[in-house]
């Protein structure tokens, strides 16, 4: 088996598993019927590194691609066979087909930039934890987010948490969560300061970069396109392009007193290299022990492990230099496994 026909069926596996039956048809026939006659395919058989789902995402660049040629109704016959639509198998693979011999130049150019997806359902747990951080230390808070894409997650504050007795303000943007365990405490949140950084940060208000930011949403997925339109009008979050842990030893001088400094990634900490975790954490570590009950300093972690039930919900807290693990996620932030203390240390 090619490691392309392997990393489509890895990631339709992946699809479907979150609930997007058409991406697992449309991966799934993309496996079989690969069209080796294209500009698209050369580009894929030369591409360096790891093509799978879990290194350059490969597949869900070239799906982007074809959503893209959707959502700007550049071709009829594949929008004809996308969802809302339905489709035999038949229809939808001769549409596909056509799509990717029609828009060779298009689809070899798109796979060039990794995907972007900025899942907002993600918040529930930035919400979750951002109260209980301001009911530890009834502090403004200042954030960094890591991996930021086009900033949406840093705007949580302005989203709504819909469960127990709800969370935040009434909201374009609503997350509702099948949520488990203990509720956070319901205490005011005051966001002072909030940037984040991206190797390549898409401007929201950008008409090219709001394309390339939804069509990695699933087509057969409308709640999650309509919810990230909504994020995006409410978007003001400032972006810098640069490493993430080079902006990130810029971003812990000089603590504010006054000011409790919240760090967080959301699935983007696992794609950094090794050496620029193992300096990242470092960092960390090395700010953590200068912070104090007037200057601290909280980091959060929303990442993959070696389990594969959903993500790692991890906060490590300073002063003090604890490790607090809240619980698990959804990738898509559709259900959260909240294990947090009702007090943090």
């Amino acid at each position: 088996m090619s490691a392309l026909k392997a990393a489509f069926l890895s990631q339709a596996e992946s699809c479907e598993a979150l609930d997007s039956l058409f991406m697992g048809r449309l991966l799934r026939l993309l496996s079989e019927h690969w069209p080796e006659d294209t500009a698209l395919a050369t580009k894929c058989a030369t591409f360096a590194g790891d093509i799978s789902p879990k290194g350059h995402s490969l597949p869900l660049r070239i799906a982007g691609g074809l959503h893209a040629l959707v959502l700007q109704g550049k071709d009829a016959g594949l929008t004809a066979v996308y969802p809302p639509n339905q489709s035999d198998a038949a229809a939808l693979q001769n549409a596909v087909l056509t799509a990717l011999h029609s828009h060779d130049a298009f689809l070899t150019d798109w796979i060039t930039h990794a995907p972007q997806t900025n899942e907002v359902r993600r918040s529930a747990v930035l919400i979750a934890t951002a109260h209980l951080l301001a009911d530890r230390f009834n502090l403004p808070i200042k954030l960094s987010e890591l991996g930021a894409s086009a900033g949406l997650n840093l705007m949580f504050d302005q989203f709504h948490l819909n469960v127990g007795n709800g969370y935040g303000p009434q909201s374009t943007v609503t997350l509702a969560p099948q949520w488990t365990g203990p509720l956070p405490p319901a205490t005011d949140v005051t966001i002072s300061n909030r940037r984040g950084v991206d190797l390549n940060p898409l401007n929201s208000a950008d008409p090219d970069d709001a394309l390339r930011l939804q069509s990695y949403l699933w087509a057969d997925q409308e709640e999650r396109l309509l919810r990230t339109q909504a994020a995006i009008a409410l978007n003001t979050a400032d972006l810098d392009q640069d490493d993430a842990i080079s902006w990130l030893e810029r971003r812990l001088t000089a603590p504010k007193t006054g000011e409790l400094h919240m760090v967080y990634s959301t699935v983007a900490w696992q794609y950094f290299p090794t050496d620029r975790q193992d300096h990242g954490t470092a960092l960390m570590v090395a700010a953590g022990a200068q912070a104090s009950e007037a200057t601290p300093l909280a980091w959060l972690s929303y990442e993959a492990d070696d389990i594969t039930h959903g993500a790692a919900l991890t906060l490590r807290l300073w002063p003090g230099n604890h490790t607090i693990p809240l619980g698990r996620a959804d990738f898509h932030g559709r259900w959260v496994e909240w294990q947090a203390p009702a007090k943090l240390p």
